[in-house]
């Protein structure tokens, strides 16, 4: 994929969030905020079997952090804790497909470090 095709794609992920709202039930909630732009994102987890059985998201923040929080999301389901606790910044990064600048990076893994608080 070129390099305008990964940011139609992040656009879509912004306009029609997957798995945006809160799960009914959940055994893990998160709450991160960055602090530096007013991003904020709250994840809900659902395990079973030590597997996500269950995922979604809820907060505001820049059109990045949003995509993100879509994409890590639908990519989290089905994954076992011990999978997703190697899942690495870069991972991310690279899932989301597009250069990233320094100043960016908070908002791109911004769901990244909500999902590691729900891991923990």
């Amino acid at each position: 994929m070129d390099n305008n095709l990964y940011r139609e794609e992040i656009l879509e992920h912004y306009k029609s969030p997957l798995n945006f709202g809160k799960l009914k039930t959940f055994d893990k909630k998160s709450t991160q905020l960055n602090p530096f732009c007013g991003d904020e994102i709250s994840l809900f987890v659902r395990y079973e079997n030590n597997n996500v059985s269950g995922i979604s998201f809820s907060g505001k923040g820049c059109a990045l952090c949003i995509a993100a929080s879509s994409m890590l999301t639908d990519f989290a389901k089905g994954k076992s804790k011990k999978e997703l606790t190697k899942y690495s910044d870069q991972d991310m990064l690279d899932l989301l497909g597009i250069e990233v600048s320094e100043t960016r990076k908070k908002c791109a893994l911004l769901a990244l470090f909500t999902l590691r608080d729900c891991l923990a």
